[in-house]
Formats: C-alpha cells, sequence, structure tokens
C-alpha cells in the first residue's frame, strides 16, 4: 500500500500503539499495522483496531502500570 501524506511504500510491522477506551489510556504492543518506509505513519486496519477494544474489554493480563504526567501549554 502507497502511504497518504508521502507516497511511500508501506511494509507490516508490529508496533506499540497508544489506544484510548472508555477516556482509559492504554498501551499495546505487539499490534500489527502497515508502516510507512519514509515517514513512519502507521495505518492499522479496523478489525485490529475492533480486535483491541475487545481485549481490552475483557479480562487481560496487564504486563506493566505507568505514570504519566498531563500538560498544557
Amino acid at each position: 500500500m502507497n502511504c497518504e501524506f508521502c507516497g511511500g511504500k508501506t511494509e507490516k510491522k508490529k508496533v506499540k500503539r497508544q489506544h484510548w477506551l472508555h477516556g482509559k489510556l492504554y498501551i499495546v504492543e505487539n499490534v500489527e499495522a502497515e508502516v510507512c518506509s519514509e515517514c513512519g505513519e502507521r495505518y492499522f486496519h479496523a478489525k485490529i483496531l475492533d480486535g483491541i477494544d475487545s481485549l481490552l474489554e475483557s479480562t487481560h493480563k496487564i504486563k506493566e502500570r505507568l505514570e504519566v504526567e498531563v500538560v498544557s501549554l
């Protein structure tokens, strides 16, 4: 597939994704995405995103908890 932003070619990779669900932020590892080799833009198929929602709405193993600062400009 070609990148919508720069026209570069994408390739399948496993990435980390920041995912918001019901007002909570999750970091999900090993998510399949198409990643542009030129600019790094990432594309996720809808079935992958639906699968993440299903995983997070069910009982799931927590690998790690992080503390995140929120700041305003």
